[in-house]
């Protein structure tokens, strides 16, 4: 079944990524901001199929929001750059925060192993050798939980999608998915291997060493304290605030895209739960970057990176935070992903130059019987429009010296035929 050929990568389901090529000096930015310019390489997204998209850029004190296309594809419902939006696998820029400042407390120790805080969660030799900076960084080579989680997806078949919309399920269930699947390496080895069970496991820590649900301790010490007034973990299944619909359609298999916007979340916990705006994210990255969520040595230590394997490419990833090196020079953030839902945050090192966008139209691309994804207009277009806003005139067309520039590479998952 051709379709099964497709979809037995579904392991990678969720997984974020952005595959760059190495910066070259080819194009400096702009400082302005052209906002007739960035509307119109918004604008040309939608035209290429994207539903609907929303994106806030920043420069210094100036500050650009925009949208293009319908948050309803049934009313026609205009999308918002005010809205809020599910970010999937940002959440774990979060979640890696709220762990540095418990290592600036004393309370873990980054090359502590895992047991040491959660015995016998992680069983055996692997309790001992997995530790808490390898969780964050992708070189536990645990396997990621979301492929047995919605085991139809490996069949060629969606019907877990909609089987699962309104289930519950604990987080040691999850990591026990996880840690059920085949290692994808010795703990610690390099490249290391993208895995939301990690992230899984980030939160159950958090919750042993403070004491507290740890999307309670995450919106107290990180949230609130980066002064983020929209930003939050939602507790029903619903998204809070102004909002799109969240439309999937995995690759064809959901023939017209279904909305999920109501959907239970507890399948991602602190690996991709948090709802935001663009604008909290941007003003959430640049308290980051500039030291006033934790000190200088743990921002270092975030920015130690591995390369990480994910959908047939790798990253520059840090602790919870991965680098962009595009031709305008280094940028630092994280995209993510849920069913019907991506974002991309992206952060110049100084926070002066962000971008935060964000799409309501999830796997839209073609898979061809080579079992490989079929160029797709959206992606260049979303493409054009990041660089554009990074780098400026010129950014959307310089030229990389090998890979050209990839957005949301959540879609860009290795298909095994």
């Amino acid at each position: 079944m051709r379709h099964t050929r497709r979809l037995a990568a579904a392991a990678a389901l969720l997984t974020t990524a952005t595959l760059m090529a190495p910066g070259t000096a080819a194009a400096a930015q702009d400082p302005a901001l052209d906002r007739q310019a960035l509307q119109g390489s918004l604008d040309a997204a939608h035209q290429a199929g994207m539903y609907g998209m929303l994106s806030t850029v920043r420069d210094g004190n100036r500050t650009w929001q925009g949208a293009t296309g319908v948050a309803d594809v049934t009313t026609k419902r205009p999308m918002n750059p005010r809205m809020t939006h599910r970010v999937g696998s940002i959440s774990k820029t979060f979640a890696s925060v709220a762990v540095l400042r418990q290592v600036e407390r004393g309370t873990i120790e980054l090359d502590a192993p895992i047991g040491r805080y959660l015995p016998g969660l992680v069983p055996g030799e692997r309790g001992e050798q997995i530790t808490v900076r390898m969780l964050l960084n992708h070189t536990s080579h645990i396997a990621d939980y979301l492929a047995p989680a919605f085991p139809s997806l490996l069949e060629g078949r969606t019907d877990s999608l909609d089987e699962h919309r309104f289930r519950s399920i604990k987080p040691a269930e999850l990591v026990k998915l996880g840690l059920e699947g085949a290692p994808t390496g010795e703990p610690g080895a390099t490249p290391g291997s993208y895995s939301n069970t990690n992230y899984v496991l980030i939160g159950l820590l958090l919750e042993k060493v403070t004491g507290e649900s740890a999307e309670r301790h995450i919106t107290r010490n990180v949230i609130r304290k980066a002064g983020l007034r929209h930003t939050s973990y939602p507790r029903t299944p619903r998204i809070p605030g102004a909002h799109s619909k969240a439309y999937e359609s995995w690759y064809g298999l959901i023939d017209p895209p279904r909305d999920y916007s109501v959907y239970d979340m507890s399948y991602v916990r602190t690996a991709g739960d948090v709802v935001s705006t663009m604008d909290d994210l941007n003003r959430f990255y640049r308290e980051l970057l500039r030291g006033r969520l934790i000190g200088a040595e743990q921002l270092a230590e975030m920015q130690k990176t591995v390369p990480v394997s994910v959908g047939g490419g790798y990253l520059i990833y840090g602790l919870g935070l991965y680098a962009a090196d595009l031709p305008c020079g280094r940028f630092w953030g994280h995209d993510g992903a849920v069913f019907g839902m991506g974002a991309q945050s992206l952060s110049s090192p100084d926070g002066n130059r962000q971008i935060s966008f964000g799409m309501n139209l999830m796997k839209y691309q073609k898979i061809g019987d080579d079992g490989q994804l079929e160029p797709s207009e959206i992606d260049t277009a979303m493409a054009n429009h990041l660089l554009f806003a990074l780098c400026g005139k010129g950014g959307a067309t310089a030229k990389s010296e090998k890979k050209p520039f990839v957005p949301l590479p959540t879609s860009r998952m290795t298909v095994k035929r």
